[in-house]
C-alpha cells in the first residue's frame, strides 16, 4: 500500500528539538459496485408527515402546514443497490531517539446507506493512540480488542463488501475498532510478541441501565497466539460483567487455526458463545479457504454457523481478480439463514483500489 508522508521537521523547527522520525501517513481504499440482498428492507427513523395546525393571529384564523416526527417505519427498498465505501486512514507518528514510537489514528469513512441505497456523508471516528517499543504495543482510545486482533478470527471473508465470514454464529459483543461517526469505546489494548508467541489483553467499560440510571460494566478479554512453521494457532477469552444490572455475565471463547500451503490457505474457527439470549448462545463454528488460480485470480470460500436457533448460517463463494497497481475486481454470492428466519441470497460485484 502506498503511503504519503508529510515530513514535520519544518513544522517543529521552532521547537528547538526535532524527533528522529515523525510525520503523517495517509492510506486507505475506495470500492464501488452493485450489491444484492434478497427482500432488502430497512428501518427509517424520524418519519415526517405533513400536519396542519390552526391558530389565531391578530384576530384572524391562520392555518399552517408543517412537518412533525411520528416515529420509525420499516420500508422496502430495491434488492439491488449501488454499494460504495471511501476509507482514509490518517496516521500521525513520531519516534524518540530511544526508539519508542508514538502513533495516533483517525479514520474518515463514507458508506452507502444499506437500508435505502442512498449515499452518506464521510465521517470521522474516535481517535486511537499507540505506544510501540520492540514487541510491546499499547493502544488507548478507539481500539480493537483481543478478538478483533486475533489471528484468523475473520478468515477469508467473501465479497466486495465482505458480507460473509466464518464467525457468523458468534453473538457476543466484543471490543472492536469502530469507523464512521461512532467514537468507539474509550478502552485500552495491550499486546506483547516474543519469538513465535504473542499475548494480548484489553479492558473497557460498557454502559448498562439499572432502575433508569446508567451503570458502567466491566468488559475484558485476553488472547494467546503461537506460530509454528506454516500454521498459526490462537485462542481468546472475553467476559462482560453484567451482575450490576441483574443479568448473568456473558462470555466468549474462540479457537482459530490457520495455515498456508503454496497457493492455498485455509482457516478453522470454533467458539463457545455464552450470552443471556438462549436463542443466540451455544457453540459456533466455521471455516474458510482461498486458492490462487494463477493469472491474477483468487477463489474464496467461507462457511459459518452455530447451534443457537437465532445463530446466522452463512455460506458463500467469491473471487478476486488483480488488475495490478492496487486495483482489483471482486465479488461473491451466498446465502444466510437461521432456524427461526428465512433464507436469503446475498451477492455483490465491483472494483476496489488501494491508495
Amino acid at each position: 500500500m502506498k503511503k504519503v508522508l508529510f515530513a514535520s521537521t519544518a513544522l517543529i523547527a521552532t521547537a528547538g528539538v526535532a524527533a528522529a522520525d515523525s510525520g503523517i501517513n495517509l492510506s486507505g481504499y475506495g470500492r464501488f459496485g452493485i450489491g444484492y440482498f434478497e427482500d432488502r428492507a430497512g428501518a427509517v427513523t424520524n418519519v415526517n408527515t405533513n400536519v396542519t395546525t390552526t391558530s389565531i393571529v391578530g384576530g384572524a384564523i391562520v392555518q399552517t402546514t408543517g412537518q412533525t416526527t411520528t416515529g420509525t417505519a420499516v420500508v422496502d427498498t430495491d434488492d439491488a443497490i449501488l454499494v460504495s465505501r471511501f476509507r482514509l486512514n490518517i496516521d500521525g507518528f513520531t519516534e524518540t531517539d530511544g526508539g519508542v514510537r508514538f502513533e495516533a489514528r483517525v479514520r474518515l469513512q463514507a458508506d452507502e446507506n444499506s437500508a435505502n441505497g442512498e449515499a452518506n456523508n464521510a465521517q470521522l471516528n474516535g481517535a486511537r493512540f499507540s505506544v510501540i517499543y520492540g514487541g510491546l504495543r499499547v493502544d488507548a482510545g478507539n481500539v480493537a480488542g483481543s478478538f478483533d486482533n486475533l489471528a484468523n478470527y475473520y478468515g477469508n471473508e467473501v465479497g466486495l463488501e465482505l458480507f460473509a465470514g466464518q464467525y457468523s454464529g458468534v453473538d457476543y459483543s466484543f471490543l472492536s475498532y469502530v469507523s464512521g461517526s461512532n467514537p468507539g469505546s474509550n478502552a485500552v489494548f495491550f499486546q506483547y510478541a516474543v519469538g513465535d508467541f504473542a499475548f494480548g489483553a484489553s479492558y473497557d467499560q460498557v454502559t448498562g441501565a439499572l432502575n433508569g440510571s446508567e451503570v458502567d460494566l466491566d468488559r475484558w478479554d485476553v488472547s494467546a497466539t503461537y506460530t509454528f512453521n506454516n500454521i498459526t494457532a490462537a485462542i481468546a477469552y472475553g467476559q462482560t460483567d453484567l451482575g450490576d444490572i441483574g443479568l448473568d455475565d456473558e462470555s466468549l471463547t474462540v479457537l482459530t487455526l490457520g495455515g498456508e500451503w503454496g497457493d492455498f490457505n485455509g482457516t478453522l474457527f470454533v467458539a463457545d458463545d455464552d450470552v443471556n439470549n438462549a436463542a443466540d448462545e451455544g457453540t459456533a463454528w466455521g471455516l474458510s479457504a482461498a486458492y490462487n488460480l494463477g493469472a491474477a485470480t483468487t477463489l474464496l470460500f467461507t462457511y459459518g454457523d452455530g447451534n443457537g436457533d437465532a445463530d446466522t448460517q452463512e455460506v458463500a463463494i467469491g473471487a478476486i481478480y488483480d488488475l495490478g497497481g492496487g486495483a482489483s475486481l471482486r465479488g461473491g454470492i451466498g446465502t444466510n439463514d437461521c432456524d427461526v428466519c428465512d433464507s436469503r441470497v446475498q451477492a455483490d460485484f465491483g472494483a476496489q483500489f488501494n491508495f
